[in-house]
């Protein structure tokens, strides 16, 4: 589907009107909305900082990590791509060396297999470009001293007869690659585990799954009468199949939904201010056959600049492994819309989980994805490529580069009951989230 076709979801929560304003039964200090790899990372460094106050989770799933967090290639990112100002970079950047930090302390399964960024001749000033932003770089915030001529993201530019040194299968047109040492991959729900352990150890930590946010309001303190809980969120949740919500005064609350973060944003705001997510489908393909033998590093092409930019746009269709050595091609970029009849934005609620319908692979993007592999891998055969599992990622617009969004709103409409909003977490993401939690609780929420 062209970029120019797609229509975002600007749905709101409780769009309909069926949950009527509860007044809370009970408060908790920090609740945080959305059980993805972010949310729990969140909530884990917020039970850690003020180990006497309450945190919550909330995730709608049976489990944590059902949706984004175990639906991607599993890398531990660098942070090469972003501005350098941006929060993409200065997060991947500082949250690399935190998972890095965590995966040793708690034995969770990674390697730094390192990255080969390849490029054809008319691509060499892509990876040289690369080369320089990486060595001006600055050390992200709360980085640990280091000595001055340390590299926060060391980087080689290497020929492309020293990359066919490190992976003889790359093609012979390769005439540069940016050799990037830091990058690896990781077992996500090993990483995903440790956090809920850390969570459901913790003096004031609860997890809460199988239950859904169904409808947010500013707390209004009704009279005398009523819980004197001072500002912040009332936050009404079904769990399961219940007909009735509970509802829980937060006192900060922290939206870490993924691809639902613009429902509840969007039930506060005027219909004209609304927020709008575009979904981006990637699928990715397993691979057993020829023209791989060895290969022990990831392998990214440079990003697609051509006619089909926005069909293999962002990192491109790259060669990834796994810890137990398998390779994988993707993800590929196919633009979804909800199905609705609107030009522009739909703002139905009912479709808010239409995304689902598109997770099951298929053999459709496997032709195009072989052509993209072949550009660097000569010897595959289409006839290896074989579906494996699909992803959706969030994204705020559908050109250009979009930072991470860490939005600020408060109950009283001032300074008083905190909530914060993170959109557009995709990739990356699942590198970034130590260090985005870092920024949450300690930069924000102080």
């Amino acid at each position: 589907m062209a970029a120019t076709k797609v229509r975002g979801l600007a749905a709101a929560l409780n769009a309909t009107g069926r949950f009527k304003y509860k007044g809370p039964d009970a408060a908790v200090d920090f609740l945080v909305v959305g059980g993805g790899v972010v949310g729990l990372a969140i909530a884990q460094r917020l039970s850690e900082r003020f180990p006497t106050k309450s945190t919550y989770l909330v995730e709608r799933h049976p489990h944590a990590g059902e949706e984004t967090s175990s639906r991607n290639s599993e890398v531990i990112h660098a942070g090469l791509y972003y501005p350098p100002d941006s929060l993409k970079t200065q997060l991947c950047l500082r949250g690399r060396h935190l998972m890095y930090e965590r995966c040793n302390k708690l034995n969770v399964p990674y390697r730094k297999t390192g990255k080969l960024v390849v490029a054809h001749e008319n691509q060499r000033p892509y990876v040289e470009s690369l080369f320089d932003k990486a060595r001006q770089l600055p050390w992200p915030k709360h980085s640990l001293p280091h000595r001055a001529e340390e590299q926060v993201l060391p980087v080689s530019l290497i020929s492309g007869a020293q990359a066919r040194e490190l992976e003889p299968n790359l093609s012979p047109d390769i005439a540069a690659a940016l050799w990037s040492p830091e990058t690896g991959i990781v077992d996500s729900h090993s990483f995903m585990e440790s956090l809920e352990k850390d969570i459901s150890e913790s003096e004031g930590g609860e997890l809460v799954f199988s239950t859904r946010v169904v409808r947010v309001d500013p707390y209004k303190r009704e009279g005398s009468s009523g819980p004197n809980f001072e500002e912040g969120w009332v936050v009404q949740t079904v769990t399961e199949n219940a007909e009735q919500g509970d509802a829980l005064l937060a006192r900060t609350l922290i939206n870490a939904s993924g691809l639902s973060a613009n429902l509840i944003l969007n039930s506060l705001l005027p219909e004209a201010s609304r927020i709008p997510i575009f979904y981006a489908r990637g699928s990715y393909a397993a691979y057993s056959g020829p023209g791989i033998s060895r290969i022990n590093r990831l392998i990214y092409p440079c990003p697609e600049t051509g006619p089909n930019k926005h069909a293999f746009q962002s990192l491109g269709t790259h060669l990834t492994l796994d810890l137990q050595g398998k390779i994988r091609f993707g993800p590929d970029l196919e633009w979804i819309s909800p199905p609705s009849d609107a030009e522009t934005h739909d703002y139905n609620e009912e479709n808010v989980d239409f995304w689902r319908k598109h997770l099951t692979p298929s053999d459709s993007r496997l032709e195009e994805m072989y052509r993209a592999v072949m550009e660097y891998l000569p010897g595959v055969s289409l006839e290896g490529f074989r579906p494996d599992y699909v992803g959706v990622r969030p994204k705020l617009k559908l050109l250009g580069f979009q930072d991470f969004v860490v939005r600020k709103d408060y109950a009283d409409g001032s300074e008083r009951g905190l909530m914060v909003s993170l959109m557009g977490i995709e990739s990356p993401g699942l590198t970034s989230s130590l260090a985005i939690a870092e920024h949450v609780v300690d930069d924000i929420i102080g």
